[in-house]
């Protein structure tokens, strides 16, 4: 009897965890469906329960990044980092919060962190991408088409990244191999201006030769 009763508790329990789990706000199906501001709202209302939750830092700052918010981003992502420092998500974030910020060697420096910490992590693809771009800032084009090359890689079929390879090769004198960029690019959106502009400009180039 006793025991009968110990488990008909423990079903109640776990019956109230479940409705309570089905009622609670979640932060990252926000995020996900890109409903940015409720998941800043509840990720803020989070913090406030759990000061030092990873996850509610991680999905909070990408929301913030999302909304162009790069400062407060920053800020909470610097937080975070003292907290998790080999945390990859909150490293990933701040770095991009860092690069939108035009932050480009702290940009750099936690990018290149990350691809130590998560070799194959979930946004190792927009890790070099923006470590393209900002080898694009430094106008080191030869190490931008090794990120970028690498970023496509993992992601081929994104057509802006193929255009912003184009131009790294472009801004190098690599011709040839930008106008293969290009073309991919154009290849999986014809509409890319960015990238038929290129086009025509480095097949002028090639037609001085």
């Amino acid at each position: 009897m006793k025991r009968r009763f110990v488990w008909t508790i423990l079903l109640i329990g776990l019956v109230l965890f479940q409705a309570q789990s089905q009622d609670r706000p979640d932060a990252l199906a926000s995020y996900n469906s890109g409903d940015y501001e409720n998941a800043v709202r509840i990720c803020l209302e989070e913090l406030k329960i759990q000061p030092e939750s990873r996850d509610s830092f991680s999905v909070l700052c990408w929301s913030l990044v999302a909304l162009g918010r790069y400062q407060e981003a920053l800020k909470y992502a610097t937080d975070a980092y003292a907290l998790a420092p080999y945390d990859p998500r909150i490293v990933e974030v701040l770095g991009e919060a860092n690069f939108y910020l035009g932050r480009n060697l702290e940009a750099l420096e936690l990018f290149e962190l990350y691809t130590v910490l998560a070799e194959t992590g979930g946004r190792i693809d927009r890790v070099y991408y923006f470590m393209g771009e900002v080898f694009i800032r430094l106008e080191q084009y030869n190490k931008a088409d090794i990120a970028l090359s690498t970023a496509l890689y993992h992601s081929p079929n994104v057509s802006a990244w193929w255009s912003r390879l184009g131009y790294a090769r472009e801004m190098a004198s690599d011709y040839a191999y930008a106008l293969e960029a290009y073309n991919k690019a154009l290849s999986l959106n014809p509409n890319l201006l960015d990238a038929d502009r290129g086009r025509v400009r480095v097949q002028s180039a090639l037609n001085q030769a």
